[in-house]
């Protein structure tokens, strides 16, 4: 039986998502774009998609990974474009990833706006735009944005990073 699962996660810039989740121990691919639900949610938003591997890292740490490097309370005016979401493949996932969510808002008392919704479709950026933060960490926005983010969910969750 296979450990390899996927998630979908959208919630800010994909360049910021991605560079978070290919850093993290047990993810194996992140394929950067836009993600389309179902309505109203059918319009495109910037996501990954994030391929991991169960045995090594569970969906609740990426959800919290997600849920700590982005604003996952705000309501703010680009959430058409950066919507906060966690995409499901299937039916299963869809009520584990609902509970988790519900768990997380109880113990923290954060009134979260991130979404559970289903998968529909996706459209990857252009090649020249994946593996942004990887390709160059030193860039500047990579400095500005990507760098404080890791920082912060190592110092929360060192276990998310290898070695």
């Amino acid at each position: 039986m296979s450990s390899l699962k996927r998630i979908g996660l959208g919630g800010g810039c994909h360049w910021c998502t991605e560079g978070v989740f290919v850093s993290l121990r047990g993810v194996v691919r992140v394929e950067q774009g836009w993600i389309a639900s179902e309505s109203p949610y059918d319009a495109l938003s910037e996501a990954v998609i994030v391929h991991y591997d169960e045995s090594e890292i569970r969906a609740v740490q990426l959800i919290l990974a997600h849920l700590e490097t982005h604003a996952a309370t705000s309501d703010h005016a680009l959430r058409g474009k950066y919507r906060s979401a966690v995409y499901y493949f299937n039916a299963e996932d869809a009520a584990h990833y609902r509970e988790l969510l519900r768990e997380v808002a109880e113990h923290t008392e954060l009134s979260l706006r991130t979404l559970v919704l289903p998968f529909v479709a996706f459209r990857p950026s252009l090649p020249e735009h994946r593996d942004y933060f990887r390709s160059d960490p030193e860039r500047p926005f990579c400095r500005r944005y990507i760098q404080p983010k890791l920082a912060r969910l190592h110092d929360k969750r060192p276990e998310l990073f290898s070695g």
